[in-house]
């Protein structure tokens, strides 16, 4: 039995409440991952967002983003023929990296993307899973166009759309396949 993209996220994503801390309600994939058919769908509706409207891949390089971005990002670039390149927490890639800080509720973060992760040009897809306050994928799509690359859009799984992420990223291409 066939189930619709909706089916899927809906019996593929929990809620567990009060973590990481009391308040916040958590929104988990694990079940989707563990679900072979359900998460191929996951990947092909997200791998769309790299694609022009006869299929055909329109992307050089996918981004994922640390940590989860990275499960869901990495078989998106195999259904479209294209490199995966990892964006991650600073100091943990190892050869010479571009950073960029952004803020958080309480502080600050950077990410780092390694100096060669594209050729000036590429043409390139972000996946993440959530997409909240926008920050990291802001900060994301900055390192991207220093390199010299060209962002095509970002896909994320699900979006809070209670969070003011719309603000910082007016200006893109958002494909979202939630929104709660």
């Amino acid at each position: 039995m066939s189930r619709t993209l909706e089916q899927v996220l809906a019996d593929g994503i929990r809620d567990i409440p009060d973590y990481p801390q009391e308040g916040v309600v958590f929104k988990d994939i694990t079940p989707l991952l563990a679900d072979h058919t359900g998460f191929g769908q996951v990947v092909q509706a997200l791998a769309a967002a790299g694609q022009d409207d006869d299929g055909s891949p329109v992307v050089d390089k996918v981004v994922g983003i640390e940590a989860r971005g990275f499960i869901l990002a990495a078989p998106v670039a195999l259904a479209l023929g294209a490199g995966f390149v990892p964006v991650r927490k600073k100091g943990k890639l190892p050869a010479a990296t571009y950073e960029e800080s952004y803020a958080l509720e309480y502080g600050e973060a950077t990410i780092e993307v390694h100096q060669d992760a594209f050729t000036p040009g590429d043409r390139v897809l972000v996946i993440d899973d959530v997409l909240a306050t926008g920050g990291t994928v802001e900060a994301c799509l900055r390192l991207i166009r220093r390199c010299g690359a060209e962002v095509v859009g970002t896909a994320v799984l699900l979006e809070l759309s209670f969070l003011p992420w719309r603000e910082k990223l007016a200006s893109e291409r958002v494909t979202s396949l939630l929104s709660v």
